[in-house]
């Protein structure tokens, strides 16, 4: 049996962490795929046993998470181990940092929502996309686009942080591909090339209101290939 961990801080109070399990539910009898769902709390997944054997790891909205350290070591299991991963708002945010800490050497990156000190990565957006929906231009030949079978697409958003522009030729210099734009050139979308299924969307796919989202559907699909 196939199993994905849902790593965050489940909260009834987050519409994403109601919407998933649905979807999940959903995808599994849409496309006949055999996999059970697990919830791992950021103060667990900071223990890199507690992901041992998972053959998918979405790292869920709803920051700040009670750990940060779980946030990240979630991103750096499936990176590493070559497991699929999605990673959606906070997922997103901290799949980046993970990124810029191990495999960029910028020890120093932080999270603006969490206290301490260091280089802002991720930082509060000038305009908050809390409640928005924008279009999102993507890179031909992406990941992203092949799943979404267009190069625009319009997503549904619940976040105030996103990626700070000025470590971003550092980040792509050490591999990370910058897939999914906003209309004014911020980073929506991110994937790493040569990984079986690595995929972080600042936009939640789980918000969509017309069925499953085929980013979901990949993730799925590719967590029990």
């Amino acid at each position: 049996m196939k199993t994905i961990a849902l790593v965050g801080d489940r909260s009834p109070a987050v519409r994403a962490h109601t919407r998933i399990p649905r979807i999940l539910d959903e995808i599994r009898e849409l496309d006949q795929l055999d996999f059970d769902v697990y919830w791992v709390p950021t103060t667990e997944a900071a223990d890199p046993a507690a992901l041992t054997g998972f053959s998918g790891i979405w790292l869920t909205p709803g920051s700040p998470y009670r750990r940060e350290a779980g946030g990240i070591a979630a991103a750096r299991t499936a990176r590493t181990a070559g497991i699929p991963f999605l990673g959606t708002c906070a997922g997103f945010q901290h799949a980046m940092l993970e990124f810029a800490r191990e495999v960029c050497g910028l020890r120093e990156a932080r999270h603006a929502e969490y206290d301490g000190d260091g280089e802002d990565l991720i930082v509060e957006l000038s305009c908050s996309l809390a409640g928005h929906e924008s279009a999102v231009e993507l890179a031909p030949g992406s990941l992203a686009e092949r799943l979404l079978g267009a190069s625009r697409t319009i997503e549904r958003y619940h976040c105030s942080y996103g990626l700070a522009t000025g470590r971003l030729d550092l980040l792509r210099a050490h591999g990370m591909r910058f897939t999914g734009h906003a209309d004014d050139g911020e980073v929506r979308v991110a994937e790493l090339p040569g990984h079986p299924f690595f995929l972080a969307t600042l936009f939640q796919p789980e918000l969509a209101g017309d069925g499953p989202h085929p980013v979901i559907r990949g993730f799925a699909r590719a967590a029990t290939a």
